[in-house]
């Protein structure tokens, strides 16, 4: 389909009111200086107000290269930028800013606490977002808003951590607890975490140190085959302990196979069918259940990533089967 049409628009839209989905999140690309891409969708939305359905936006602050799928010649360095993430200070955020203030101000803007909801995909290597985040919120007050609603996206556990000088460092995952890493990325100023369980549950799954073994050895060696996981084994310790504060908002995983774009490196995800799905969203919802209403949130990654297969939209084998699975949970 072409999402330049806005009749496909309203149909997903519709598929995913069906589905007891109450808003979409679209990923935003900006490079710095006004550079974006993938924006006319979005644009339209915003400037035709259709379809008449909530949204918010994140921020996708990541380098678009070459490296997922040139892996294998012993050296992650070998790859082309396409476009490359670049933070150019002040200036530069406001022009952002400025750029995402009708969004924040339509109608149909989804908000925690009255604040446009705006997540940053990788706190990790934004240096400078302190400072990003004091511009905005105070531009908004300025602008008329309550402020905004920073989420930081973080898996539950990780190899790096982020400390307070803006400085990554190595680190071995923890299991166990996801309080540290949750907590580091909160102190950078964000208000909530959006929580990715993936690698957390695949080390559980597989054992720590073998997953990391297999990662590394998977980026070096383009020949050796990917590693399945299967889907409800994997999934059922998707959530982390901390994943029930008030201010994290977990994911949801309907299926994983990326081995288009990225080979052997990722894992592909067996038996991932809408009753294993099902199951798992009736977990998140436990693991939310004890909430302030307004923080009950999930993400769902995702509705349409179908280059990483991980999609909920209709297809030849299950055709409606993970929104009918969504459906009879959510509604």
């Amino acid at each position: 389909y072409d999402l330049r049409l806005p009749e496909v628009r309203e149909q997903q839209a519709q598929l995913a009111r069906e589905a007891g989905v109450e808003g979409f999140c679209y990923w935003h690309y900006w490079f710095g200086n006004g550079r974006m891409l993938l924006q006319r969708p979005f644009e339209e939305v915003l400037a035709s107000g259709r379809p008449d359905f909530p949204f918010c936006l994140a921020w996708a602050n990541h380098d678009w290269s070459t490296k997922s799928w040139q892996r294998g010649n012993g050296s992650l360095e070998t790859k082309t930028m396409i476009a490359e993430q670049s933070y150019l200070g002040e200036r530069d955020y406001r022009q952002h800013f400025d750029y995402c203030l009708p969004a924040f101000r339509d109608q149909r803007y989804m908000k925690v606490e009255g604040k446009p909801i705006f997540v940053i995909y990788d706190p990790y290597n934004f240096h400078d977002v302190g400072l990003f985040i004091e511009c905005w919120r105070q531009w908004a007050v300025e602008n008329g808003l309550a402020g905004i609603y920073f989420v930081g996206l973080t898996h539950s556990t990780s190899t790096v951590i982020r400390l307070k000088d803006g400085s990554v460092k190595r680190t071995l995952p923890d299991i166990k607890s996801s309080a540290a890493l949750y907590q580091s990325v909160l102190d950078l100023g964000f208000d909530a975490i959006n929580s990715f369980g993936k690698p957390r549950a695949e080390m559980i799954y597989t054992g720590k140190y073998r997953r990391l073994a297999q990662k590394t050895l998977r980026e070096r060696f383009s020949w050796l085959p990917p590693i399945c996981f299967d889907y409800p084994k994997t999934v059922r310790n998707f959530f982390a302990p901390e994943d029930t504060w008030d201010n994290v908002y977990p994911s949801l995983m309907p299926q994983w196979d990326r081995s288009p774009r990225t080979g052997n490196y990722d894992g592909i995800y067996v038996n991932a069918t809408p009753e294993h799905f099902e199951t798992h969203v009736r977990q998140a919802l436990d693991v939310i259940a004890h909430k302030p209403e307004e923080h009950r949130i999930l993400f769902l990654r995702s509705w349409n990533e179908w280059a990483e297969g991980n999609y909920m939209e209709p297809d030849l084998r299950y055709g409606h089967g993970f929104i009918d699975a969504l459906a009879r949970v959510v509604k």
